[in-house]
């Protein structure tokens, strides 16, 4: 029993043993102090570092689309030029304007020949002569020259020198309107350069824009903050907004080569247009135009010379029904004798009195008048029309300016605000935009109907610089 109670109080004491050697060895040991806390010094800048998981780096809303809203500024004085100087240079280099001043000049050519007096005939004969009885006269030689001038009816050369004239003023009232149409024609190019470089300017300003959204974006998604599919949509927006910028840019060279094709090359190719899709339109009132327009226009000035020279030309073939005379003079020489003779030869239309020609005569003046009359129809027809196209542009360019865009911009900035505050999600705020851009495009559009509008007009007016017009 004693032995058993040996061995259990052994055990214990061997057990706690190491227990109270540890402390008396922590007990001996020294305490070691913790580092001093350093205090912010004032002499060197306090700096906060923002975790990726801050929300500055979400995707702000984007930008307004920057799209010009007004005239650009014109550019150097050396590289410019002005739609008048556009105007004058294509009348004065395009190959279609120099044929038609060629045809005033052959018309012209045409009343000189009309005028012209008819030439004198001279015929000379001689030969040797030869007895039938050589004994009776000796041979000799014979000489004869004959002269004959025609009397021209005058009644036959007033009507046709007048038919010339006409042809004259056909001539240039063709080459007025030659000049006309490629006047309105390159007032009409060079304003779609202007729109075309201005829908370009924009095209590149909203890839610029989806761009910087799509690397907001991008930020967005790899933090975790942004879903997948905004960056997949984004870019879809970017390629989309690339493919229209390369499509604006080339239909801005397809229109430049245009204008320098109207004006046969008389441009620089690095030219710059010295004006805007804001110039001021400045026309006469309705009420003028109509009373102005068929006193001007080429096209019915054209008609009507060809109505005068149709309806000379029935005084022209009337007059051939009266005899011509052609007054003949003689001299024969031979050996005994010199003859002088006089006379005239009168060509009477007995069995064909010039009807074929006056029938056709009859039935041109009445073309020609008929034509004539409806085309001073048609011209006031398009008078009306070019004029309501006109003020229903200067109405769209009124709401655009003075509603429409203001709303479309309200909507973007309340759609922005709806974004900073998480009431809506980015997709609204490019939509918004995206109806903003639409209703700009629009808008330049109705700015270049208007210019196209007003050139309509000055070509039914012919109103086109004049300094190379034809004389």
């Amino acid at each position: 029993m004693q032995i058993a109670t040996r061995c259990r109080i052994l055990l214990s004491l061997i057990l706690i043993l190491p227990f109270f050697t540890a402390s008396a060895q922590q007990a001996t040991t020294p305490l070691r102090t913790a580092p001093p806390i350093p205090q912010p010094d004032s002499t060197v800048p306090f700096t906060f570092s923002i975790s990726p998981s801050s929300p500055a780096s979400e995707p702000g809303p984007p930008t307004p689309i920057p799209i010009p809203r007004g005239p650009k500024p014109a550019p150097s004085a050396g590289d410019s030029v002005s739609i008048e100087d556009v105007q004058r240079l294509g009348l004065q280099a395009n190959g279609l304007a120099q044929a038609a001043k060629s045809q005033v000049g052959m018309a012209e050519a045409g009343v000189i020949g009309a005028a012209a007096y008819p030439n004198p005939v001279v015929s000379v004969i001689g030969g040797p002569q030869h007895a039938r009885i050589p004994l009776a006269n000796p041979a000799t030689n014979t000489r004869s020259v004959t002269v004959t001038q025609t009397i021209e009816n005058p009644f036959l050369r007033s009507a046709r020198i007048g038919s010339a004239e006409a042809g004259v003023e056909a001539s240039r009232a063709s080459a007025d309107q030659v000049r006309a149409d490629l006047a309105a024609q390159l007032r009409v190019r060079a304003y779609e350069l202007l729109l075309r470089q201005e829908m370009a300017r924009m095209e590149g300003g909203v890839l610029d824009v989806m761009e910087e959204v799509r690397r907001r974006i991008k930020v967005g998604v790899g933090v975790g903050e942004t879903a997948r599919f905004e960056l997949i949509r984004a870019d879809a927006e970017v390629l989309n907004a690339a493919s229209r910028k390369e499509a604006a840019e080339l239909n801005t060279q397809r229109a430049r080569i245009a204008l320098l094709q109207f004006t046969a090359g008389a441009l620089r190719p690095d030219f710059e247009l010295d004006a805007s899709l804001f110039d001021p339109v400045n026309l006469p009132s309705l009420e003028e135009l109509r009373q102005e327009v068929p006193t001007v226009n080429p096209d019915v000035m054209r008609l009507q010379a060809e109505e005068e020279r149709a309806r000379l030309r029935i005084n022209q073939a009337r007059a051939a029904i009266l005899p011509s005379v052609d007054i003949v003079y003689q001299n024969y020489q031979d050996a005994q004798y010199t003859d002088n003779r006089g006379g005239f030869n009168v060509k009477i239309p007995l069995l064909y009195r010039q009807r074929g020609e006056i029938d056709a005569a009859v039935a041109d003046t009445a073309r020609a008048r008929e034509t004539l009359e409806y085309r001073r129809y048609e011209i006031g027809q398009l008078l009306e029309s070019a004029w309501q196209a006109l003020q229903i542009a200067k109405r769209r360019v009124e709401m655009f300016e003075g509603g429409i865009i203001k709303e479309a911009e309200s909507a973007l900035r309340i759609a922005q605000a709806a974004y900073r505050f998480g009431e809506r999600g980015l997709i609204d705020v490019l939509d918004t935009q995206r109806v903003l851009r639409g209703i700009l495009v629009d808008a330049l559009q109705a700015r270049f109907d208007l210019q196209a509008a007003a050139a309509e007009i000055d070509r039914l007016r012919a109103n086109y610089p004049r300094e190379q017009a034809v004389e």
